[in-house]
C-alpha cells in the first residue's frame, strides 16, 4: 500500500482528514452503525470509565476514533482511556503502533507483559491462550486504572464468523455479545461497539487515508505472508467470500438471524450454564 500520500501531509491534516472521512464519506457506514450498537446494545452508560483497547490493527485503531468523537460530542459524560498492551512486540512494531497513535491523535497509555513469550511455547492453540490472555491483563489493568468498562475492537464479520465456526467446528449455536459481564473480574464489563460495522467498510477507510495498521504482529505469525494464519477463522472467512457470490445478502442474514433465535423449534438449548430440552414443556 502506498502511505506516501499520509506522510506529505502535516500531523494536523493527517488527524483532520482521518476525523472529517469518518463523519462525511464514510458516515453511513462507519459512525451510524456505531452509533447504532451503543444505542441499541446500552454499551455506554453516564460517567463509564472505558479502557478502549487498542492491539495496533485496523479494527482498534478506528475504534478509538469513534470512541474519541462519540466523547466529543455526547450529551453525557463518560471517560476514555486507550489502552495499549505490549505483549511482546518487536521494536518495528511497537514504534508502528506508536507512531500511527500519533498520527491519528490517540494518546496511549502503554503497558507491558510477557504473553508473547508464554503462548509461543505451547504447541496446541497458541492463538487461544494469547487471546485469552490478553484479555485477563487487560481487565486487571484497565481495573488497575479505575475503568468499569473495557471495549475491544470486535466488528460485524467477528460476530458472523464466530456463528459459523462455533457450528462447524465446534457443534454448538454460539455467538458473539455485543456486551457482556466478566466473570473473573467483578463489577467489570466488556463491550464491543464495533458490532454493526462490516470489516470491508474499515478497509475501505483505511485505505482512503492511506494507513496501515499491524495485522497479527505475534512471533507465531509474524513471518507468514500477509499476516494469513492457516486457521479456521481464516477458512470461514474464504468460505463466507464464495457463499456472497451467490448471495450477497448472506452476511447480513447471518446477522440478523442472531437477533431472531426461536427456542421452540430447537430439539435442545443450554442456558443459565444448564441444558434446556423441548420434552421439558411438551
Amino acid at each position: 500500500m502506498n502511505n506516501q500520500a499520509s506522510h506529505s501531509l502535516t500531523p494536523e491534516q493527517n488527524i483532520n482528514q482521518a476525523e472529517r472521512s469518518i463523519h462525511k464519506k464514510f458516515r453511513k457506514k462507519l459512525w451510524t452503525p456505531f452509533i447504532n450498537a451503543v444505542k441499541q446494545y446500552k454499551l455506554i452508560e453516564p460517567h463509564d470509565k472505558i479502557a478502549v483497547c487498542i492491539s495496533g490493527g485496523k479494527d482498534s485503531m478506528l475504534m478509538a476514533k469513534l470512541m474519541q468523537s462519540l466523547n466529543k460530542y455526547s450529551d453525557f459524560e463518560f471517560e476514555i482511556i486507550n489502552l495499549c498492551m505490549n505483549p511482546g512486540y518487536n521494536e518495528a512494531n511497537l514504534n508502528k503502533i506508536k507512531f500511527n497513535a500519533e498520527l491519528l491523535d490517540i494518546k496511549l497509555n502503554i503497558f507491558e507483559s510477557n504473553i508473547f513469550d508464554v503462548a509461543n511455547q505451547v504447541v496446541k492453540s497458541p492463538c487461544y491462550l494469547c487471546a485469552r490472555m490478553r484479555r485477563g491483563h487487560l481487565y486487571n489493568k484497565a481495573r488497575e486504572l479505575g475503568c468499569n468498562k473495557i471495549a475491544l475492537g470486535h466488528h460485524l464479520n467477528d460476530v458472523i464468523e464466530t456463528v459459523l465456526m462455533s457450528m462447524f467446528y465446534g457443534a454448538q449455536l454460539q455467538c458473539m455479545p455485543p456486551k457482556l459481564h466478566s466473570t473473573n473480574f467483578e463489577g467489570m464489563q466488556l463491550i464491543r461497539p464495533l458490532y454493526c460495522v462490516k470489516e470491508d467498510d474499515i478497509i475501505a477507510w483505511r485505505n482512503y487515508n492511506n494507513l496501515e495498521f499491524l495485522q497479527c504482529a505475534c512471533k507465531f505469525t509474524e513471518n507468514i505472508a500477509d499476516g494469513h494464519l492457516n486457521s479456521k477463522r481464516f477458512e470461514i472467512k474464504n468460505l463466507l467470500k464464495d457463499l456472497r457470490k451467490i448471495n450477497p445478502d448472506i452476511e447480513r442474514n447471518i446477522f440478523k438471524a442472531a437477533h431472531a433465535v426461536n427456542l421452540d423449534t430447537f430439539p435442545a438449548y443450554k442456558t443459565h450454564g444448564g441444558v434446556k430440552s423441548f420434552l421439558d414443556d411438551f
